[in-house]
């Protein structure tokens, strides 16, 4: 089942409070909350207190993608502000298995992100650990950019390393420049969480191009 996790980067931030309840109304499944720090990418965007404060407007998955440096100190904080899912990058942290296994201890679901120049091979004996791989499609920083056509393999090849451990249940992400033309390319090579931002919020009828996504 593809799931769709619009990306509240490409919301009006003077009313996300409005845009997150949207989310519900278009039939989207998860909320993607793209955490930046300033130093693991070039922008800030938000911490545990926005999250906090736009938890009230929605029940649906909050999905923490923390482009931060040292994000096993956001752990709790981000638990406590109702985050469901807390993903982490490889290129981000020297100990990723032990945040990883931190983060599920606190009884969010772990994902392990890789930029698009890092290889699949970096995260492979991380796959038993973490519940979702998010594949960047371009690279982290800003939103509106375009989707780079090599990721498309990653994500094949990703698919291939759990499948061939049995680990069906662990979710494949991707996140960058997602369009119904882009969604397609993804799924067909094994994503089954499609992260968007400007196709749903710039969409004359989000709701109908969530449903396009999901193909």
């Amino acid at each position: 089942m593809i799931k769709i996790a619009p990306s509240i980067l490409s919301a009006d931030y003077a009313a996300l409070g409005s845009a997150v309840e949207m989310l519900d109304e278009w039939n989207a499944d998860y909320v993607h909350l793209d955490v930046m720090d300033g130093a693991f990418v070039p922008n800030i965007t938000f911490g545990a207190p926005m999250c906090k404060a736009l938890r009230k407007h929605s029940n649906l998955i909050f999905d923490a993608h923390m482009m931060v440096e040292n994000p096993a100190q956001w752990a709790a904080a981000f638990k406590d502000a109702g985050a469901d899912i807390m993903t982490i990058h490889i290129e981000a942290d020297r100990h990723a298995h032990r945040t990883l296994n931190y983060i599920r201890s606190l009884g969010m679901k772990a994902g392990i992100a890789l930029n698009p120049a890092t290889s699949p091979s970096a995260v492979e004996y991380l796959l038993d650990s973490c519940d979702m791989v998010l594949v960047m499609t371009v690279n982290p920083g800003f939103g509106g950019q375009k989707f780079i056509a090599e990721a498309a393999d990653k994500v094949r090849k990703i698919r291939q390393m759990l499948d061939a451990r049995g680990l069906y249940d662990v979710d494949i992400e991707v996140d960058g420049g997602v369009n119904i033309e882009t969604a397609k390319v993804c799924r067909d090579n094994g994503a089954n969480i499609l992260v968007a931002g400007n196709a749903v919020f710039s969409s004359d009828d989000p709701k109908r191009t969530i449903e396009l996504l999901r193909g």
